[in-house]
C-alpha cells in the first residue's frame, strides 16, 4: 500500500468547527457563495442551497484579508459568521476546544488548518503549555526539507544485528485488547506501519488480527500477565515491559467488567464479567537484580528481541532508569502522569507521578553524567498532544516519545471520558460493543492517524530548519533552545 496524504473528511454529518455559518430566508440560492468562498463551505444541493460546511470556515478575520467574506459579499445580505456555541462544551485545560479542532483538521487533511487556531498548546498554565522555542533571528544555515532526517535509533547497545531505527521520532502508546475496539487497534497499527513506526497491543494478549504487523508491533508484558504467551513474544521485534503507568502509578492497570466481554475473557484467560486489575507491582520484582532476570527471560525466548522498560515518574526516577540500563533494557520508556486513560481516578493522575517535563531532563542528565546516554534510548510519554510537545521532549533530553491520546483524537475523540465503562465510547473508539465497533472503518482510521503524523511530521521539519540542525537527533537534551514563559 503505497502512503501517501488523502483528504479523509468527518464519518458525521454534523461535525464541530469554530465558526457557525447562519443563512437567513433573505437567500435567493443565487450560489455567490459558493463562487466567492475558496474553502468549500457554501455548495448547492440541487436547485436550493446545502447546509453549510461549518468546520471549513476560516472566520471573518482571514476571509477580510483575502477579499472572499461571503457575509459582505453576499447581495441579499442572507450570510451571517458567529464563533460556534458548541465550543464552550468542548475541550479542558490540557485539551482545548482548539486543540481538539485542529488536531481533527491535521486528520482530515494532512496539514495545518488555516483558520487561526491553536494548535501548538493548551491552556493548562504549566507543563510543556508555558515552554517556548528560542529561535535565531536567522537559521545559521539555510536547509531543505527534504534533506531533514527525522529517523531515531530503538537500539544503542552496540549490538548491530538488533537495529531498529523508526522514520519518525514516535511510536504508539499500548492500547490493549479490549480497552479500544478492534478497528481501532487495526487503524493504529497501519498507520503505524506506513510510517515505518510502532504500534503497541498494551497489555491484554496479541489477537490474531495484529499479526499482519507483527514487524511494526511492539507487545506488552504487564503485571497482570493477561495474554501473555511465549509463541507472541516471539513473533515481534520490541517487547515492552510496563512496571507502572504515569498516570496511575502504585494502582495497576484496570479494565471494567462491561468490557470483559467473551472475547476479551478468552483472550486475557480471565471470566467474563469480572472487573481485571492487574497489580503494583510485578510481584516477583523487588530490585534490579530481580528485574535483570525479566529481561533475561525474554531474552531467551526470542534473543533478536529489543526490550523497552515502561516506568513513571518517581523521585528516583533516575536511579530506575540507570538500573533499567545495567539490566540490559535498550529502551527507557518514561511515562508522566499527563498520560490519558478513561480509567485512572483523578487523584493519582494529579498527585502522584513526577510531571513529565521535569522528568525527562532528570533522567536525562543522569544517564550522561553516568557515562551511558549514548547506549540507551530514552523516550517520553504522558501528555504529547502535539507536534511541539514532541520536539519539546526531546530538547530537555529525550530521543523521541510515545503518543497515545492524539491518535484517539484524530480518530474523532472529543474527550468526553466514557472510555472505560458501559458500552465504552459512544463513537466506536475505545469500546468492545460490536455495534459501536462498526462507526471506524480501517480504512478511515488508518489514514486518519496517517495524516496527523504527516502534518507533525512537516511541523517538526520546519522547527528544525528554523534552527538550523539537520537531524532530530541534533535536538537531543538541547534546553538551551527553550524558554520558560514565567522566567525568560
Amino acid at each position: 500500500m503505497k502512503a501517501e496524504i488523502k483528504r479523509t473528511a468527518s464519518r458525521f454529518r454534523h461535525t464541530i468547527g469554530k465558526y457557525r455559518v447562519q443563512r437567513g430566508k433573505q437567500c435567493k440560492s443565487c450560489a455567490g457563495c459558493v463562487v466567492t468562498c475558496p474553502h468549500g463551505v457554501h455548495f448547492k444541493a440541487g436547485t436550493r442551497m446545502g447546509t453549510p460546511r461549518d468546520y471549513l470556515c476560516v472566520g471573518p478575520e482571514v476571509c477580510r484579508s483575502k477579499n472572499c467574506f461571503c457575509v459582505e459579499k453576499c447581495p441579499n445580505s442572507a450570510l451571517n459568521v458567529v464563533i460556534n456555541p458548541q465550543i464552550k462544551a468542548l475541550g479542558d485545560f490540557r485539551w482545548t476546544a482548539d486543540l481538539l479542532m485542529s488536531t481533527w483538521y491535521q486528520a482530515e487533511t494532512g496539514r495545518l488548518p488555516d483558520v487561526d487556531m491553536e494548535y501548538r498548546t493548551g491552556n493548562s498554565g504549566g507543563g510543556f503549555d508555558k515552554l517556548r522555542f528560542r529561535f535565531p533571528e536567522k537559521p545559521p544555515q539555510v536547509i531543505p526539507a527534504e534533506d531533514i532526517d527525522t529517523s531515531i535509533e530503538l537500539n544503542k547497545r552496540g549490538d548491530k544485528s538488533h537495529r531498529i531505527t523508526i522514520g519518525i521520532p514516535l511510536y504508539q502508546g499500548g492500547m490493549s485488547f479490549g480497552s479500544v475496539s478492534d478497528s481501532t487497534m487495526v487503524s493504529r497499527a497501519r498507520a503505524a506501519m506506513l510510517w515505518d513506526t510502532f504500534g503497541c497491543t498494551g497489555e491484554g494478549g496479541y489477537p490474531e488480527f495484529l499479526y499482519p504487523f507483527d514487524r511494526q508491533m511492539i507487545t506488552q508484558v504487564a503485571t497482570g500477565l493477561f495474554g501473555v504467551k511465549e509463541e507472541t513474544i516471539q513473533r515481534v521485534r520490541i517487547v515492552e515491559f510496563k512496571y507502572a503507568q504515569g498516570a496511575k502509578p502504585g494502582l495497576g492497570g484496570h479494565l471494567l467488567g462491561d468490557k470483559v466481554t467473551e472475547r476479551v475473557a478468552k483472550m486475557r484467560e480471565a471470566v467474563q464479567g469480572s472487573a481485571l486489575f492487574s497489580p503494583f507491582p510485578f510481584h516477583s520484582v523487588y530490585s534490579v537484580e530481580d528485574h535483570k532476570k525479566h529481561v533475561d527471560w525474554i531474552k531467551a525466548i526470542n534473543p533478536k528481541v529489543l526490550v523497552s522498560v515502561k516506568v513513571s515518574t518517581p523521585a528516583d526516577v533516575d536511579m530506575v532508569a540507570i538500573g533499567s540500563y545495567y539490566a540490559g533494557a535498550h529502551i527507557v520508556h518514561l511515562d508522566g502522569s499527563y498520560g490519558g486513560t478513561g480509567a485512572a481516578p483523578d487523584i493519582a493522575k494529579k498527585n502522584i507521578a513526577m510531571p513529565i517535563e521535569y522528568a525527562i531532563p532528570k533522567v536525562h542528565r543522569f544517564l550522561v553524567e553516568e557515562g551511558v546516554r549514548d547506549k540507551v534510548t530514552l523516550i517520553a510519554s504522558g501528555g504529547i498532544r502535539t507536534a511541539h510537545d514532541v520536539l519539546k521532549a526531546i530538547a530537555l533530553g529525550a530521543d523521541g516519545v510515545v503518543e497515545g491520546t492524539a491518535g484517539m483524537v484524530a480518530l474523532e475523540c472529543t474527550r468526553c471520558s466514557s472510555c472505560e465503562s458501559g458500552r465504552g465510547c459512544p463513537r466506536g473508539i475505545a469500546t468492545t460493543d460490536p455495534e459501536l465497533a462498526e462507526f471506524i472503518t480501517v480504512d478511515w482510521g488508518a489514514q486518519r492517524v496517517y495524516n496527523l503524523y504527516a502534518s507533525w511530521r512537516s511541523q517538526i521539519v520546519g522547527v528544525l530548519q528554523q534552527l538550523g540542525m539537520r537531524s532530530i537527533r541534533e535536538l537531543v537534551g538541547r534546553t538551551d533552545c527553550l524558554r520558560h514563559l514565567d522566567y525568560n
